[in-house]
């Protein structure tokens, strides 16, 4: 694992790049997809990609960024360096919907619209993203033999708890067997490599890969057929569908954003889930009620 791909004329074309680049064109070709059967003009689809990704990009590294304050208030460089890594997808979604809305105000489409056509694209992309953070080495998990009680704590205990495992005598460390055969061991130079050298850990940018993909099938192949669905219903689904799986996700995960000592993608995800019930139950309500 390494985040070069390969060098040309001394200019490094990196896997998080390329990986962000394919799962873009990938999830356009869906929403195109999606577009023609619904009679959708195809340009403002394009240009409502560009916008999101534009506008998404912008926010998950600006979300990122504020989370982490600390860190680049003293490494401002470091800000506009994004192939470092350092996207939230949270902040990422928030960007997105911006953009959409201010594009959508402008051609005089539904939001909802534009939210429904990117439901399945989206988790789509976001899978195969997970790739360029599989090779950097970043937003990784726990090492795997880490008790499940503390991986599945809901105030986030496994520093607490690691730092009394690396104080254990050797004999006693190894009564704690790995959990899972997966585990994957970094190299030093990654994120991941330097806090737990020749270590075992749970891919979590692989679990999420996995079941992001799962996300899109479900969307893709069954919450799409639904005859008679209103605008939104895809979108509002997306939303709970990709929050509990961020929601399972971040247990794993080593290195995550903190907020009032819980795991921010927790507080985020639960709050979007709840807005998104409320979205649905909106929907329905549209429906006996007859608003188109």
């Amino acid at each position: 694992m390494q985040p070069v791909m390969f060098s040309i004329l001394g200019f490094d074309i990196r896997f998080y790049g390329v990986a962000i680049a394919l799962g873009f064109f990938l999830a356009l070709k869906v929403a195109k997809t999606h577009a023609k059967e619904i009679g959708f003009p195809l340009p403002i689809v394009e240009n409502f990609a560009f916008i999101a990704m534009f506008s998404g990009v912008l926010g998950a590294r600006i979300y990122y960024i504020i989370f982490n304050w600390g860190y680049y208030s003293k490494n401002l460089r470091e800000i506009l360096i994004v192939w470092h890594g350092g996207l939230a997808i949270h902040g990422g979604i928030i960007g997105g919907m911006i953009g959409a809305f201010i594009y959508a105000n402008i051609k005089k489409v539904k939001t909802l619209t534009f939210g429904d056509m990117a439901a399945a694209p989206f988790l789509l992309g976001q899978s195969i993203g997970r790739i360029g953070n599989f090779m950097n080495g970043e937003i990784h998990g726990v090492p795997v033999f880490t008790p499940l009680k503390v991986i599945f704590s809901i105030r986030p205990t496994f520093y607490n708890w690691y730092s009394h495992y690396m104080a254990l005598p050797i004999i006693e460390k190894m009564n704690y067997n790995n959990l899972v055969p997966w585990g994957v061991t970094f190299p030093v130079t990654s994120s991941a490599g330097s806090e737990f050298p020749d270590t075992p850990l749970h891919p979590a940018m692989l679990y999420e890969l996995v079941l992001n993909f799962i996300g899109f099938l479900i969307i893709w192949f069954i919450l799409k057929k639904k005859k008679n669905r209103k605008t939104g219903y895809l979108w509002w689904w997306y939303l709970i569908i990709y929050s509990i799986i961020r929601i399972f996700v971040s247990f794993f995960r080593a290195e995550d954003l903190m907020f009032l000592g819980f795991r921010a993608p927790h507080v985020i995800s639960a709050i979007i889930i709840l807005i998104s019930i409320i979205g649905l139950n909106f929907n329905e309500r549209r429906k006996l009620w007859k608003i188109k």
